[in-house]
């Protein structure tokens, strides 16, 4: 699977710490470092079979339609892209507009993830969206009318100005729209972005941890009861409309990442672009790869093994994890899971290790709990 970052926003969220610039002025200049970085990566992935392509960022909707097409095309020219790859464009609801819209239509594009976080104009003001209440359903509206199916909405939960009244029509909207993938995330505060300088200044109130688990209690189960499968701690499906990138992730699958800041895995090593545009753009045209690799020794990646598995349904498989790293391994996680599963806070099923909804909410406790230690 290939992941493009497209370094571009029209305005800095207040809680974004993702990299990106809100100029354009090097955008052609951008596209052409991708494609040669396409081109400079191309020996990375041993496997050239290419099940999904995603466009994130940054704005990626900020592309033209023929910009798109010339990066699948490159693609297409160094890996085999599968007939039926799930080929995903992050998108901001002000950018879809009926043209844009018309003309992503004539391109490989098969799926959307459109940014609504909140159907509230307060809210978007707060975070400071570029987008408004109504160009969040007008964007669904025309993405649906234009004739794609296949689309996820992002939400967030746990702010100060949501209260549950507001959580539940944000979520009911969704599900009348019938929108067949959700993901949702719980408001963070990054170091040094606006949100987390708002909050030290007294402008902003702290993020409340208790809104926030009883906000996610609220997600789990209205959209259980709407019909939707929680399969990742933070996604849920209709129908079995998993995000086949995003799941691919959580199986420890081999990734490429192209543009500046976007991370590589290979299943021993992570890599990881520069998060400078600049910079990135003058490297990759010098050919040479501007990137910083870590070598993940067995103890990191029986960690990573742990921490993605038990975020999803599927959970953390112990006849796997001995076959890949011995049985002292899977005993010592068995052991360390003893007290979370008499708490009811994990399931053991079929030998897998599973979360339970109320281990959910202390997810990442459980999964460093479980991480084997060196002596």
């Amino acid at each position: 699977m290939i992941y493009v970052h497209i370094p571009f926003c029209k305005q800095a969220c207040h809680y974004c710490d993702f990299h990106f610039s809100t100029s354009l002025q090097y955008k052609s200049e951008m596209i052409n470092a991708l494609l040669q970085e396409i081109e400079l990566r191309a020996p990375y992935l041993e496997e050239k079979k290419i099940e999904s392509i995603y466009f994130g960022g940054g704005t990626p909707s900020l592309l033209e339609g023929d910009e798109i097409v010339q990066i699948i095309d490159t693609i297409a020219k160094h890996f085999d892209i599968a007939n039926n790859a799930e080929i995903t464009l992050e998108a901001n609801p002000d950018d879809l507009n009926k043209a844009k819209v018309k003309s992503l239509r004539n391109t490989p594009i098969n799926r959307f993830s459109i940014g609504i976080q909140s159907f509230f104009e307060e809210d978007l003001k707060w975070m400071n969206r570029a987008h408004n209440q109504q160009e969040a359903t007008a964007s669904i509206m025309r993405v649906q009318d234009a004739g794609f199916e296949n689309i996820t909405c992002d939400l967030i939960y746990g702010y100060p100005l949501l209260t549950d009244e507001k959580w539940r029509h944000n979520m009911q909207q969704l599900i009348d729209f019938a929108i067949p993938h959700i993901s949702s995330y719980s408001m963070t505060v990054e170091s040094k972005t606006a949100l987390d300088h708002f909050i030290k200044k007294g402008i902003s109130p702290a993020i409340d941890s208790d809104q926030a688990a009883d906000q996610m209690n609220l997600l789990i189960n209205t959209l259980k009861t709407a019909g939707y499968e929680q399969y990742e701690i933070s996604n849920f499906a209709k129908n079995k409309q998993y995000a086949r990138h995003n799941t691919n992730y959580w199986k420890g699958k081999h990734y490429l990442g192209i543009g500046p800041s976007a991370h590589s895995f290979n299943g021993t090593a992570r890599s990881w672009n520069i998060s400078n545009n600049a910079k990135y753009i003058s490297s990759i045209h010098s050919n040479q790869l501007p990137l910083e690799v870590e070598q993940l020794s067995t103890l990191d990646q029986i960690n990573e093994c742990i921490m993605t598995s038990l975020r999803t349904m599927w959970g953390l498989d112990l006849t796997e994890l001995e076959n890949r790293f011995g049985q002292y391994v899977k005993n010592s996680v068995l052991e360390d899971a003893a007290l979370f599963i008499a708490e009811k806070n994990l399931v053991l099923d079929d030998n897998k290790l599973c979360l339970t909804d109320t281990g959910k909410l202390m997810a990442d406790h459980i999964m460093s709990a479980l991480f084997i230690i060196e002596d």
